[in-house]
């Protein structure tokens, strides 16, 4: 229930999709005389569409995600295990075309086949199954062997969770397949932005996980201003900050995890 009711708000939240609606409020409100409410939603969806392309508003919700953890720095000896969270693959196109089509999020993959040369004994843990709702497409649990082994990584050293819908899930099922063993150390590969959801939930299943974070989106350094990205890139970092921002109070709220920033070891 969780999943399908967060996923029918996101459809309605994304920005872009926020701002159509509010245009088609707009035209519905003037043609019923309400002029008052058909100003107010094209003011909203105007400045929805002004803070998202060509402002730094994305950018400066993503920094507090970003800058939350770093590599450890030195990195550890000896990993028992790499995880990899799914997202990475344009899992409609891989399911029509074959292949193993990236998306924006493909850092993950190509940072788990690095980590794989560097710690050659470690495992290699993909999570992830088809967490749409309304589009058919391929999970990552199934796309990803095909890329990790063309990179060179042995197939006996995959260990693949396919029945993941979201994070939270991941978390949950990572732990039931590999039962991690006090004095281990497992890494964990994700998106910069969507470390301190993932830490939080995987800590709350009761797997302690090293963040591994990838695939920045921001440099870091942005004030608020005009946008300094192009606008497409602009509106994206805007759905992905709000997005990370409700899930952390949602997750919160909830009981999925116990604080929206897990305190770093």
């Amino acid at each position: 229930m969780f999943f399908t009711f967060s996923k029918i708000f996101w459809i309605l939240a994304t920005p872009i999709n926020l701002i159509g609606i509010l245009l088609i409020a707009a035209i519905a409100s003037r043609l019923l005389k309400l002029r008052r409410l058909s100003m107010f939603c094209s003011v909203t969806a105007l400045v929805v569409l002004g803070l998202g392309a060509w402002t730094t508003t994305g950018a400066l919700l993503l920094h507090p995600l970003e800058d939350y953890s770093e590599r450890p720095t030195p990195p550890p000896d000896d990993v028992t295990g790499i995880i990899v969270l799914g997202g990475g693959f344009e899992g409609a196109v891989n399911l029509a075309r074959g292949g193993y089509e990236l998306n924006a999020s493909g850092d993950r993959f190509v940072e788990a086949a690095v980590l794989a040369r560097l710690y050659p004994e470690a495992k290699i843990v993909v999570t992830g199954g088809t967490g749409t709702l309304l589009l058919d497409g391929e999970g990552d649990g199934d796309t990803a062997p095909r890329l990790l082994t063309a990179l060179g990584v042995e197939p006996e050293r995959l260990v693949l969770e396919r029945e993941s819908r979201d994070t939270h899930e991941n978390a949950l099922n990572t732990r039931e397949l590999v039962q991690p063993q006090p004095g281990e150390v497992w890494l964990l590969v994700t998106s910069a932005f969507h470390m301190p959801r993932s830490v939080g939930l995987f800590r709350k299943a009761g797997f302690d996980v090293v963040p591994w974070p990838v695939d920045y989106r921001t440099a870091g350094t942005e004030t608020f201003g005009l946008a300094e990205d192009n606008v497409a890139d602009s509106m994206q970092n805007l759905a992905l900050g709000l997005r990370e921002w409700i899930g952390l109070f949602a997750y919160r709220l909830t009981g999925r995890i116990d604080g929206m920033f897990p305190p770093m070891p």
